[in-house]
């Protein structure tokens, strides 16, 4: 009797941690399904947010251009974006001038290499310590992602306005491009010799715009500028940004280049405006510790909102 009332409470025990095994697991099913519908919640409702920040950051670009046309620090488009609410999520975000940085898609203008272009990329890698064969290997991508003309000649006029294709259309024959288009500097991660802090590095001064550019002399960095004008040196460059950003901004291309004090240069070579087309909007949805991320590239035109060019969620 008193062995059969052991296996009763034994049996007992069984089933008692049976169930609370079950059990567990049940209420660690629901724990999980709880937090997927929260996910998919944070989702949705981060992007009505992330699309409301996107909305905001075109209007204060919109009229920033009807205030001034003059693009520089400062102004209200340089500082953090209002925050936002949607529901229970907050937005904030930042807009940067993407014209300050040195634009990839300079390297190749109507099928060929330019010259001028590539000479100021390998300067800036080598003030901003990127290896040369690092350089190299980022120019020849760049340039074996766009159709290549056949044959080579010198392209007369070739200045590209800020953020507007001016190079004249050349009837020659072009082979097609051997790699695909570069769209970001993710791309580069790729690349032998590559690391985190040589791509932070770059994409601090380096940029890809789908359009030729000039920089922007009144939001680029002294390392940018001195790799942009030939003869220019660091510290000249570092003297120059100094004085811009203590109140004397430039006003003009001319006054730019008189500011660079250096008489023997042709101003032709100076591909180095006042204005700024392209920007580029960091944004973040966040409720608590939970955030979503969002990049966006806007071209600014006159007289409207700007164009959204691509935007890529949870970059």
């Amino acid at each position: 009797m008193a062995r059969q009332d052991g296996m009763a409470v034994i049996s007992a025990l069984l089933i008692a941690a049976v169930v609370a095994v079950i059990a567990a697991g049940m209420i660690e099913r629901q724990g999980l399904l709880t937090r997927q519908v929260e996910n998919r919640q944070l989702a949705v409702q981060g992007l009505w947010a992330l699309e409301g920040g996107l909305q905001l950051s075109r209007q204060v670009l919109h009229e920033q251009r009807l205030r001034d046309p003059l693009v520089r620090a400062g102004q209200p488009w340089a500082q953090p974006l209002p925050e936002w609410s949607a529901g229970n999520l907050v937005f904030a975000g930042r807009l940067e001038d993407e014209q300050g940085k040195f634009n990839l898609r300079n390297l190749v203008v109507d099928g060929l290499v330019d010259a001028q272009a590539l000479a100021s990329f390998h300067r800036l890698c080598a003030l901003i310590d990127i290896d040369e064969r690092l350089a190299t290997a980022i120019a020849t991508l760049v340039i074996d992602s766009y159709p290549q003309r056949a044959v080579a000649s010198p392209v007369q006029g070739a200045e590209p306005a800020s953020g507007r294709l001016t190079s004249p259309a050349s009837a020659s024959a072009t082979s097609p491009p051997r790699r695909p288009m570069l769209r970001s500097l993710d791309t580069l991660a790729s690349l032998e010799g590559m690391n985190a802090k040589a791509l932070q590095r770059l994409r601090r001064v380096v940029t890809v715009i789908p359009a030729l550019t000039w920089v922007n002399g009144n939001t680029a960095s002294a390392e940018v500028l001195a790799a942009q004008v030939p003869g220019l040196s660091l510290q000249q460059a570092r003297a120059l940004v100094a004085e811009r950003d203590g109140g004397r901004w430039f006003i003009n291309r001319g006054d730019f280049v008189n500011r660079l004090r250096m008489p023997q240069l042709a101003t032709a070579n100076v591909r180095v405006g006042i204005n700024s087309d392209w920007f580029r909007l960091h944004g973040q949805a966040r409720q608590g510790q939970r955030q979503v991320r969002l990049q966006a590239l806007l071209r600014q035109r006159e007289g409207q909102l700007p164009d959204v060019i691509w935007t890529r969620v949870g970059a």
